[in-house]
Formats: structure tokens, C-alpha cells, sequence
């Protein structure tokens, strides 16, 4: 079973899969116009929704949050679709980052474990979550953005602004690491109900 990355047309959307193969984790990167009877065939893991352009070109990714059962990881422009499935507000960044950030960790909670207090990461982007959606926790924020990592409370769906996948940011394969954990541990649940 391998953790499907989704290519939204983003420039760093094959880091993705190139740090997942650097982590020995099992993946494949798939195109965002890959049909949901394909993506269900293919018995995934979880999904990695990576970055791109805009939404209006981000093919399949808002049915996969939808109508599909798996853990999710949304990176940047994936990460913003998750806030806009479940109704979360998006727009506009106040500053448009291109640069090393800090992040304040509010949790430590699944995906962020192992990270402490804060981080250096890579932001790259011109819109954000601005309103979290309802059913959603704040991981993270820092002085650009307030919503720079979330999580569902109740579903294994995170999405955060940064980008792990580049050397700028501290630790970002541990990010990987942790939704890899956090997808086998929801798999073997899955399969004793």
C-alpha cells in the first residue's frame, strides 16, 4: 500500500515524492485529474495533496477531500483546499512569502511530533486559510499566517501552509514520517471493524 501524492501542478510537488522515496516510504504521484474509481483502485495508504497554481486548476483534489476515506496531508494549495471542503474561508495572503519562516507550535499533536515549541520552515505562497473550518484545530501559526498547520478533530485530515519537502525547512521529513505512521495506524483500525 503506498501514499498517493497528487501532482496540482505546483513546483515542488515532485519533492514530495522524491522526500517520501528518500524515507523509504512507499509512494506514487499521481495527476490531479486521476478519477476517484482509479484513486480507490489503487487502495491507498493516505493522500499527499501537494501545491499549485490555484484551485480552479487543482482537477480532483476537492472530491478526493470530499468523498474519500483516507488520511489526508494538504501542502500549501492542498492544504487550503481541505480548509475549503469542510468550509473554512480562504484568500488573499496579507504578505506574499517567499522566504524561511518561524512557526509557533500550538500542538504537537500527530503530524507535528517531535518538532517543540517552533520551526524554521519554507513558506511559498500568495493565498492561506484565513478562517478555519469549524471542525478544525489550529496546530500552528506564525507572525504572516494564523493558520500554518491544522488538523480535523475527529478525522486523520491535516493540512499545513509550508513546504516540508524543501531543505529549508527543519525537519520536514519527520513531517512525512509522522503521516506515515498516522496512515498505518487508521489502515489497522480500518481493517478490524
Amino acid at each position: 500500500m503506498k501514499i498517493l501524492v497528487v501532482n496540482n501542478l505546483g513546483q515542488y510537488n515532485h519533492r514530495i515524492y522524491r522526500s517520501l522515496h528518500y524515507l523509504k516510504i512507499p509512494s506514487e504521484i499521481i495527476p490531479n485529474s486521476t478519477s476517484l474509481d482509479e484513486v480507490k483502485e489503487k487502495n491507498p495508504l493516505g493522500l499527499i495533496l501537494g501545491g499549485g497554481p490555484s484551485i480552479e486548476r487543482a482537477g480532483n483534489s476537492l472530491s478526493y477531500v470530499e468523498e474519500l476515506d483516507y488520511p489526508i496531508l494538504g501542502i500549501c494549495l492542498g492544504h487550503q483546499i481541505i480548509a475549503k471542503a469542510f468550509g473554512g474561508e480562504i484568500g488573499a495572503a496579507g504578505i506574499e512569502s517567499y522566504a524561511q519562516i518561524k512557526i509557533n507550535i500550538l500542538d504537537e499533536n500527530d503530524i507535528l511530533k517531535g518538532f517543540g515549541k517552533s520551526a524554521d520552515v519554507w513558506a511559498s505562497h500568495k493565498d492561506e486559510v484565513i478562517k478555519p473550518p469549524e471542525n478544525f484545530k489550529v496546530l500552528a501559526t506564525s507572525s504572516i499566517c494564523g493558520v500554518e498547520a491544522m488538523k480535523h478533530e475527529s478525522k486523520p485530515i491535516y493540512g499545513i501552509q509550508f513546504h516540508p519537502e524543501v531543505h529549508h525547512t527543519e525537519n520536514g521529513g519527520k513531517i512525512f514520517e509522522n503521516f506515515y505512521e498516522t496512515c498505518k495506524e487508521y489502515n489497522e483500525k480500518k481493517s478490524l471493524n
